[in-house]
């Protein structure tokens, strides 16, 4: 973070050196946010601040959607990390989803009228539509706030507008002896800061990316070996007492994540049981009839239904996998078994059991006489060409799942279909972080204050049987180039990264630093009101390469359950999304708690098992529960508490008039497991 420097001191007619100023650029656009739409405006503006670097510092960069509360968490972080100015762009308008007025309004503590009022009286020289724009500026904690249009050139041109007063209202709202006078001083003296306009050859101070590369966004990355550890490693007497993360809520969390996994792009797999778990991409149209041939669904004798009963000669048999060479004329019979082709000229098949033998060859190898004992209809028993599955029939639709039940797989299987279009599935790379982490295996004893790895082991068996590929990146320890090299490999591959531990406020506690300033990332939220997991962390990096989807990065808490617990909360659902599932969401279903279970100061998710319970009531027949049993103590060290639970309890936090959920209650119950 770029903090105020002094001014120095300068001869009388000379110009101060410049203070350099931290900006965090937001764009706000749906579109953008999911992927659909190249974010131009935020690209824009950060060329525009950066004309002059020893005035401006771009340190961050976001997208984020047409949200409220996701505006107004962003905006509230960077203001709690003391940025000077935050600049919004999008939603200004009067469409239906144009809410960042809205969003930023509560926030501010101080109006700035002046400044929108020069923005629009800059706009409406240009164009009359300016007056449907909606700006809204002012002071948020420390920090200034400036929304501005969404197109580049409404954007650079509100900008532009303002951009020489702004050093001067950031000095006044940073504070401090002093503040404001030397630019007082130049305005007495007839030497006021220049303010560009239509007439103007001056440009106006402009922002450029902090020289240090104390930055991220979503276009551009930081060279791989750029150095900032000096700034990641304080001392551990000046490092933070507070986190500079906003909590948010846990909804609005998995909602930052959904809106930022991108669904990965489709291709062509041969199929096989390495489909299951794949989304579809395509119909799957058949090639082939199913039956391809008129089949006989029972053995029995193939007849002309018009004959009636009566003793008929056996001119022929048929089997699975032949095919009868002659055509049944009336008062003919042939035998048939399941399956077996019906002979041309047939209408019906009799079963075994209807029948008689009259005459046989003396070894009983042939059957020359049968008698029919039963009237049949026509069709009867026949299974006619394409009456299962016709040619060109849709079988399987786009946005359908492959299960592991098989029918999928078979349906395409018995219709000629060789490949399918799915959705590529995200790999999952994972790594643990720590000095005193080991791997789990490392033989017995273990050094004082060393540790088992046994969140490695954990994930990968739940990113497996959710049916994701993982990527084991091993054990990194505390040191921020250890880390990003790390990282990077793993990313090289990976589409998710999960690292776990390294995230709260340990002095050792490295990992939101790492991705911030050594790859790039842009950390869309570092603490959620939840137990356990409260330091979760999610982050974007942008694609090294245009048109690849961005790489998500889920920083994990190192207590074991607070690992698997956020897991399954949102790294799962993620997963699911990015692999096209039209829900990525987990399934929820109500419970009935089974015994009292006390409640947390914060919104609390206990593992629990679920059991089906059926009751019989002589008003309301049989019902079914679900009942909910509770694993025991749910400290998030205690691994215990995730054998047998196939579902997570979402509690309230704690009242006044409310301490425990009681036996009996019903509570929503997210299910991890089977049932």
């Amino acid at each position: 973070m770029a903090h105020l420097a002094p001014i120095a001191k300068t001869q009388p007619e000379a110009m101060p050196t410049p203070r350099l100023f931290s900006v965090a650029i937001i764009t706000i656009s749906d579109r953008v946010a999911a992927n659909e739409a190249e974010d131009r405006t935020g690209p824009a503006l950060v060329n525009l601040f950066k004309e002059n670097a020893e005035i401006w510092g771009v340190e961050h960069t976001s997208v984020v959607p047409d949200e409220v509360l996701l505006i107004q968490s962003v905006v509230k972080r960077a203001a709690d990390a003391r940025v000077n100015l935050i600049v919004t762009t999008g939603g200004t308008g009067f469409g239906v989803r144009d809410v960042t007025p809205e969003a930023i309004a509560p926030l501010l503590i101080k109006q700035a009228a002046g400044l929108t009022t020069a923005m629009l009286t800059a706009g409406l020289k240009k164009t009359p539509m300016a007056a449907l724009s909606r700006p809204v500026c002012g002071v948020c904690n420390r920090s200034l706030v400036v929304t501005l249009p969404g197109s580049v050139r409404g954007a650079t041109e509100n900008l532009e507008a303002i951009l020489g007063v702004l050093p001067h209202a950031l000095e006044l709202i940073a504070g401090g002896e002093g503040a404001g006078e030397e630019t007082h001083k130049r305005m007495q003296s007839g030497r006021a800061p220049p303010v560009e306009d239509e007439s103007s050859s001056q440009k106006a101070p402009s922002l450029q990316h902090h020289r240090h590369h104390h930055h991220h966004h979503h276009h551009h990355r930081p060279k791989h070996g750029t150095s900032t550890a000096a700034g990641l490693a304080p001392p551990v007497a000046t490092r933070a007492r507070s986190s500079p993360y906003p909590m948010i809520a846990f909804d609005d969390a998995v909602s930052i994540v959904l809106s930022h996994a991108p669904i990965l792009p489709a291709e062509q797999r041969r199929v096989t049981h390495g489909l299951i778990g794949h989304v579809l991409a395509a119909d799957i149209v058949a090639k082939e009839a199913v039956p391809a041939y008129r089949a006989s669904i029972v053995d029995g004798y193939a007849v002309l239904a018009p004959d009636g009963p009566g003793e008929y000669p056996v001119i022929t048999s048929a089997t699975a996998g032949g095919a009868p060479e002659v055509a049944l004329q009336p008062g003919q019979i042939a035998r048939v078994t399941t399956g077996a082709p019906v002979p041309a000229g047939a209408t019906a098949v009799v079963m075994v059991e209807y029948t008689t033998v009259v005459k046989a060859s003396e070894d009983g190898q042939v059957e020359h006489v049968v008698g029919i004992n039963t009237k049949v209809q026509n069709g009867e028993n026949i299974r006619e060409v394409g009456s299962d599955i016709g040619i060109g029939q849709v079988v399987l639709k786009k946005g359908d799942v492959v299960t592991a039940v098989g029918g999928e797989i078979g349906v395409m299987a018995s219709v000629g279909v060789l490949e399918a279009l799915v959705h590529r599935k995200p790999i999952v790379a994972l790594l643990s972080t720590g000095n005193e982490v080991k791997e789990f295996d490392t033989p017995a004893p273990l050094t004082p204050g060393a540790i088992r790895d046994s969140n490695r082991p954990t994930l990968a068996a739940a990113i497996v049987a959710a049916g994701f590929e993982a990527l084991d990146l091993g054990i990194a320890g505390d040191s921020p180039e250890v880390l990003a090299s790390s990282i990077r490999k793993g990313l090289e591959r990976a589409d998710v990264l999960i690292t776990t531990g390294g995230v709260s406020m340990g002095e050792m506690d490295l990992l939101k630093p790492v991705l911030e300033k050594m790859l790039g990332a842009t950390i869309h939220f570092g603490r959620v009101a939840l137990k356990p997991g409260k330091p979760t962390t999610f982050a974007v990096i942008p694609p090294a390469k245009e048109g690849d989807p961005p790489k998500l990065v889920f920083a994990l808490p190192g207590n074991p359950v607070s690992a698997n617990v956020t897991f399954y909360l949102f790294v799962l659902p993620a997963l699911r999304k990015m692999a096209a599932y039209a829900e990525p969401r987990l399934p929820i279903v109500k419970a009935q708690i089974a015994h009292p279970l006390p409640l947390d100061s914060r919104p609390e998710f206990q593992r629990a098992h679920l059991s089906i319970q059926t009751t019989a009531s002589p008003l309301l027949g049989a019902t079914t529960t679900f009942v909910a049993h509770g694993t025991g103590s749910q400290r998030s060290s205690r691994l215990l508490s995730m054998c047998g639970a196939n579902a997570l309890l979402r509690l309230p936090p704690a009242t006044e008039g409310k301490r425990e959920v009681a036996s009996g209650e019903v509570v929503d119950a997210i299910v991890i497991g089977g049932l």
